[in-house]
C-alpha cells in the first residue's frame, strides 16, 4: 500500500485571525501537536479532521504541529494536506 513518507520540513498557512499555520517534520513515529485558541470548544473536533487527513493521505510517520487561530474546518483541512505534500515533495 501506498504511503506518503515526510523528507523534509514544510510549513502551510500563517497566524492570521481565522486561519492555521501547519508545520510538518520527518520522523519515524507520528505525532501531532495541537495549539488552539478554540481548543475548548473545537478541540476533537480539530483533532478529528487532522486525524482523517493524516489517513486518507496514508501517513504513519511525521511530526506534524497545528497552531489554530480560529480557522474553519475546511481551511485547517487544506493548511495539513499542503503542509504535507510539500513535506513529500520529490518523493513521486
Amino acid at each position: 500500500m501506498f504511503s506518503l513518507k515526510i523528507l523534509r520540513m514544510a510549513v502551510a498557512g500563517s497566524m492570521e485571525s481565522n486561519d492555521a499555520m501547519v508545520t510538518v517534520e520527518p520522523s519515524n513515529e507520528l505525532s501531532v501537536e495541537i495549539e488552539s485558541v478554540v481548543k475548548a470548544q473545537f478541540g476533537e473536533a480539530i483533532e478529528r479532521s487532522v486525524m482523517e487527513v493524516l489517513k486518507n493521505l496514508s501517513v504513519d510517520g511525521c511530526i506534524l504541529s497545528v497552531k489554530d487561530r480560529g480557522a474553519l474546518d475546511c481551511t485547517l483541512r487544506a493548511r495539513v494536506e499542503t503542509a504535507l505534500l510539500r513535506g513529500c515533495e520529490g518523493d513521486r
